[in-house]
């Protein structure tokens, strides 16, 4: 039988100033662009679950996103809402503004939705990917009432403001190959430390986004939680049937042989489950597993690579320091030479020197754009040491069009057709075709009407805009 499904609205009368508002919020929806009512002139997205209704009070899940995409960031959560039942919303937030301006608006808006919806006092949680994982894991500890931070693919933004006396949950989601997994390894040990509820979930591949499955993961970790706090009434289901399925996920690991990730999941397990039942025979399991001979030694062969990569690491901080305070452009070909020797291990057949290697590419990519975006944000620009880190950028990633196009514009603008001739043609040889984009390239005026950079257009593009001509003297 065919059944026809209403869509429901719930309609609510928010006071504002001197006059009132009738605000429409559609349940199953994501509502973009809603005005936060107060002098921040921000705005947010806001998503409700189909089931959601005004008689029963709703965990919120604030999701963070730096760069103003904030729909978007909302609608990779909205499936993992549904199953476990969470308020979504979203601030705008843009990364040219200061972190207290952010955090501002993020304060507003809870201040707004929890003012207007049913939400569980001590039920709202941040959670975002990359910079807006880290952002996520601020907010806790800077905004008042909230009780816990997902964070993918990044480690805390900082641990010297973390107050020992005022505990919340992390949740951190990573691939053993991101390069903030060790720094959230170092995360979980002094979260134990203090004594901070906290687990870790590892995914495969070097994706930076896990799948719905793992924000759903987070999302149920969160309400066992506050289950086993007693801040909303046990479900035995629920805790069973999870229970269950993070069993099965440890045998699954261990019958495809990856005993690091079986032992390491048993220890979330605990973490979380302790609160209702007697976890003596898992544990029991995990110290057989400790045991076993082959555990002993994978984790023999994953502290060798953590031991390599945190030297590697040291060594590429001190030279890029280094060759940005020098301008050492001679140096080009030692990191050419490190890349090299990164995809060995990318390549290689040792298992945790493959995921070291994507580490450390991660790594180094991080540390130059980090570096571009300080030194491009001063006052004075070091045009040479941005210079030598779009260079680099060029070696770190060949296949990003983006930094070949910086440096051909800035050495342009400084006069250096060499190096944009050269740099355009490394450019050409990577098979860039779009024509149009090459003859509006800014500061490049001048360059562009040089035989040399339309004798290049016309091997690689055939025909090039001009035809220019070079007239000999005459006697």
């Amino acid at each position: 039988m065919k059944k026809t499904y209403l869509l429901t609205f719930l309609t609510f009368f928010c006071a504002i100033s001197v006059f009132s508002q009738l605000m429409v919020l559609k349940k199953g929806e994501i509502l973009e662009n809603i005005s936060v009512k107060d002098s921040t002139n921000s705005n947010y997205s806001i998503y409700l679950p189909k089931e959601f209704s005004m008689d029963k009070e709703w965990p919120l899940l604030m999701v963070i996103d730096n760069e103003g995409e904030d729909e978007k960031a909302l609608s990779m959560f909205v499936l993992a809402a549904e199953k476990e039942g969470y308020v979504l919303a979203a601030p705008k937030l843009v990364d040219s503004i200061s972190l207290s301006k952010n955090m501002v608006v993020t304060s507003r808006v809870i201040q707004e939705i929890v003012g207007m919806l049913p939400i569980k006092a001590n039920r709202i949680y941040a959670a975002g990917a990359a910079s807006g994982g880290q952002f996520a894991s601020l907010v806790p500890v800077l905004i008042n009432n909230v009780s816990g931070a997902m964070s993918i693919g990044a480690s805390l933004a900082n641990r010297e403001i973390i107050n020992i006396k005022d505990s919340f949950h992390f949740v951190g989601i990573v691939s053993k190959e991101n390069f903030s997994y060790p720094f959230m390894l170092t995360d979980t040990k002094l979260l134990d430390k203090y004594k901070f509820p906290n687990q870790m979930l590892l995914f495969d591949g070097d994706g930076q986004w896990p799948g719905v499955s793992y924000i759903e993961k987070g999302m149920q970790l969160f309400t066992l939680d506050a289950m086993g706090r007693k801040w909303i009434s046990m479900d035995s289901a629920y805790v069973e049937q999870a229970y269950i399925k993070d069993l099965e996920k440890v045998n699954q690991l261990k019958s495809i042989g990856d005993l690091l990730w079986a032992e390491q999941y048993m220890t979330e397990m605990m973490s979380i489950y302790g609160a209702f039942k007697n976890m003596d025979s898992l544990r029991s399991v995990q110290k057989d597993l400790r045991r076993n001979k082959d555990f002993k030694l994978m984790k023999r062969a994953e502290n060798a690579a953590f031991l390599k990569e945190s030297m590697l690491k040291e060594d590429y901080q001190y030279y890029m320091e280094d060759d940005l305070y020098t301008h050492n452009f001679n140096n080009l070909g030692w990191w050419n030479f490190q890349m090299g020797e990164i995809h060995k291990f990318i390549s290689g057949s040792k298992l945790f020197e493959k995921q070291m290697g994507h580490r450390l590419l991660g790594f180094v990519n991080a540390l130059a754009e980090d570096n571009i975006e300080i030194i491009s944000s001063e006052a004075v620009v070091d045009e040479d040491a941005l210079a030598f880190l779009y260079m680099l950028k060029t070696i770190l990633e060949p296949d990003n069009f983006d930094f070949y196009f910086k440096i051909i514009s800035l050495s342009a603008k400084n006069d250096d057709f060499g190096t944009s001739l050269f740099y355009l043609e490394e450019l050409l040889k990577k098979g860039f075709k779009d024509k149009e984009k090459l003859y509006s390239l800014e500061n490049t005026a001048l360059f562009r009407i040089t035989p040399e950079f339309n004798q290049l257009v016309s091997k690689y593009l055939e025909d090039a805009r001009y035809d220019i001509e070079v007239e000999e003297n005459r006697p």
